[in-house]
């Protein structure tokens, strides 16, 4: 219980701590620990996340609602079986799985909404604009977009691949590894120009 207390108030950074991170619906409704296999190798990653993709967006929009970070290969594997919206474990490895990657499947995903621009979609607005705001601003591996409140997942790798993918319509992949942007940069400047100034908060 100690040794778990300490991982849980590890600092990942400015705004984030590895406790933000640990919560599992999956985890608590079936008794299965949510506890890394390495706890270094998770903080290491989980770190990477929060400092070039998370704290970003905090200090831009104003606080941001994780819904689900880090996964056990244990937790992971019986959602994944039990069909509860976790993808194998071998695909989650550098994504949901921070702490198991090796080389480039190094990484970090979360599942986040923006509450600032999810009362925005509820009104209508194109989700894409918020993905073009993201892929101009954050140095992102991977962005999936779910329908309900405009949740993403936002991954960081050790080596990007730049992917933006959605279940919203137009359903799909929007954005290919290694492709270019389907719009130029005036266009999805202008699709959020009304967002608020990068990184908003002043610190002393």
């Amino acid at each position: 219980m100690r040794g778990l207390e300490d991982l849980g108030r590890v600092r990942l950074s400015p705004h984030f701590y590895m406790r933000d991170f640990l919560h599992s619906e999956i985890g608590s409704l079936h008794g299965i620990p949510n506890i890394p296999e390495h706890p270094e190798r998770a903080i290491e990653m989980g770190r990477a996340l929060c400092e070039s993709l998370l704290d970003p967006l905090q200090e831009t929009f104003g606080r941001i609602a994780i819904r689900s970070g880090y996964r056990s290969p244990d937790l992971n594997r019986f959602g994944s079986e039990n069909g509860l919206n976790c993808a194998r474990n071998d695909a989650n490895i550098g994504s949901h799985i921070w702490d198991l990657g090796e080389g480039d499947a190094r990484g970090a995903c979360t599942s986040l909404v923006i509450p600032w621009f999810a009362d925005r979609y509820a009104k209508g607005r194109d989700w894409r604009d918020l993905a073009w705001w993201l892929h101009d601003h954050l140095d992102y591996s991977e962005m999936y977009f779910f329908p309900k409140i405009c949740a993403l997942n936002l991954s960081y790798r050790t080596v990007q691949l730049r992917t933006i993918s959605s279940y919203i319509a137009p359903k799909g992949l929007l954005l290919r590894a290694g492709a270019a942007a389907a719009e130029d940069a005036a266009q999805r400047r202008a699709r959020y120009a009304d967002f608020p100034p990068f990184r908003g908060i002043a610190y002393p």
